[in-house]
């Protein structure tokens, strides 16, 4: 699974939180009238350098753990009844000395941590927290120096359901930090330096339904450098969501990670990314690939992509690589959710390396050897093998047998580029919608540029009342098509209609 940027045929995808706590989800707000303006500041969920301190004595009726007795916590979790409440005293807790050693929560538990209190894997253990007891809380511990394998993570490991995760500092593990099952919370936390992903949002049977990611920092994340050791693993970011159906990503601080920010990736669906400030990640802030459906505003992203746009322009590619990056993604009015598009409005890009792309890979579907998302159909079309001759030269499998970037309505935005900040001279400067000119496999029924026409000129998507400051460039159709601003507003692709120059408009 995972993306490659170009994919090409191949022989072979409401108020900022504050350190302090979260807020409730906001109401959506009225039609925005304006863009939002050059002093738009919005304040930063600072937890890993000013955590909330957890209770300095146990609270009534809980067990109190203790750091000097090693595996004192999986122990008393075994014999302790479901529902109880965990005290960590202040020091640094370890688990056995097997790799394998972990805590097995029962359904209910609840995991505070002292001022200090510390579980730490000892570059030994692989997980922190297992098994599949649902509505388990961890409040206000450190966990670190797990080493969870590629793909797997320490905390929730088996992404159970209903877990609360707060106040918890998830720092210096291998793998990915945290995983998610349904229903869960994840709230001013810190997720930090971990090998692969600070979360990885993925369960191995049904969907993660209900996601919340509210007011945490999510920072310097795939410290192993998994895309060199992988090349094109698409298994990086500060967070990777897959088949999610329902997510609130609100208020954290996505910043300074070792690839992309945020990436939805394959068959989700309904997610509200707002609120958040998406902050010098080496790649795009956020990628939404092969996926449905979604709201992105209020967001502000400055920085991003220099190390990876800036890596692919000095070899020479002429692919317009994006800060926002949609491939393969749209709305879709037969997927139920809180939209029918994909909205990308009131937001502020400030000095990224290129602003959004909307791309669609002629040669990526269902059944297609080209189609990273190995094994995964639509969600339109669940089995597989139906994408297949003759059937899918025809409605409605033509249409439903692949991932579209359609319905895609970005407004109301602010995108602010000073080519002195990010340091070029070319190619990081352009809004892109394009395809790539079909050819693989050669029974495939979208050969030719038949992909490209329809999401440049039939797909509905569309950019209005934006404003623009600074060098911006504009390509359509196929990376050879670099347009000024009047022929991006000019038939036949009449974008930005309502849309400025004037570094004074936006409110």
């Amino acid at each position: 699974m995972g993306i490659k940027w170009r994919n090409w045929a191949l022989p072979v995808a409401a108020p900022a939180l504050l350190a302090s706590g979260c807020v409730s989800a906001p109401v959506a707000p009225a039609e925005p009238s304006a863009a939002p303006s050059a002093s738009v500041v919005r304040p930063v969920a600072r937890v890993c350098a000013r955590p909330a301190a957890g209770p300095a004595k146990a609270p009534a009726g809980a067990v109190t753990v203790d750091p000097a007795v090693v595996g004192d916590l999986a122990a008393k979790t075994r014999t302790s009844p479901a529902n109880t409440t965990f005290w960590l005293r202040p020091g640094k807790h370890g688990l056995g000395p097997d790799r394998f050693s972990q805590v097995v929560p029962k359904k209910g538990n609840r995991y505070l941590g002292a001022p200090g209190a510390v579980l730490d894997g000892r570059r030994t253990n692989q997980y922190a927290f297992g098994g599949d007891a649902q509505d388990v809380t961890i409040r206000h511990l450190t966990v670190q120096g797990f080493v969870a394998p590629h793909d797997e993570g320490v905390v929730n490991h088996d992404s159970a359901d209903g877990w609360v995760i707060e106040h918890t500092k998830i720092q210096h593990n291998s793998g990915a930090g945290l995983m998610a099952g349904a229903r869960q919370r994840v709230r001013a936390s810190c997720l930090r330096g971990n090998g692969q992903y600070g979360m990885n949002a993925y369960k191995g049977a049904g969907q993660v339904k209900g996601l919340v990611v509210e007011g945490n920092e999510i920072v310097a994340n795939n410290t192993d450098g998994w895309e060199r050791r992988r090349p094109g693993c698409g298994c990086t970011g500060g967070v990777k969501f897959w088949a999610v159906d329902g997510a609130d990503i609100r208020g954290n601080w996505v910043h300074d990670n070792r690839g992309p920010g945020l990436w939805v990736d394959t068959n989700n669906n309904d997610f509200r990314i707002e609120d958040n400030v998406l902050d010098a990640n080496d790649g795009a802030a956020l990628i939404y690939e092969t996926s449905y459906n979604a709201v992105i505003r209020n967001n502000t992203i400055r920085r991003n992509n220099w190390v990876e746009g800036r890596r692919n322009a000095e070899r020479g590619d002429n692919f317009p690589f994006a800060t926002v990056y949609l491939s393969e993604s749209g709305g879709e009015p037969r997927v139920p959710a809180r939209t029918n598009k994909i909205e990308i409005y009131r937001n502020v890009l400030e000095d990224n390396w290129s602003g959004i792309t909307l791309w669609e890979n002629a040669d990526r579907f269902c059944n297609s050897p080209a189609n990273t998302s190995s094994g995964d159909c639509t969600l339109l079309v669940r089995d597989t093998d139906r994408c297949a001759r003759p059937g899918i030269a025809t409605a409605p499998l033509h249409a439903d047998c692949r991932w579209r970037t359609q319905r895609v309505d970005i407004h109301h935005n602010r995108f602010v580029l000073d080519t002195s900040v990010v340091g070029c001279t070319a190619k990081c400067d352009r809004m892109a919608v394009l395809a790539n000119y079909g050819t693989y496999p050669d029974w495939s029924p979208y050969q030719g540029d038949q992909v490209s026409e329809a999401i440049t000129l039939k797909q509905h998507n569309r950019w209005h009342h934006n404003v623009y400051v600074g060098p911006w460039e504009f390509v359509a159709h196929d990376p050879s098509r670099v347009l000024d601003f009047g022929q991006w507003q000019s038939a036949p692709y009449q974008q930005d209609a309502d849309s400025t120059l004037d570094p004074r408009a936006g409110g």
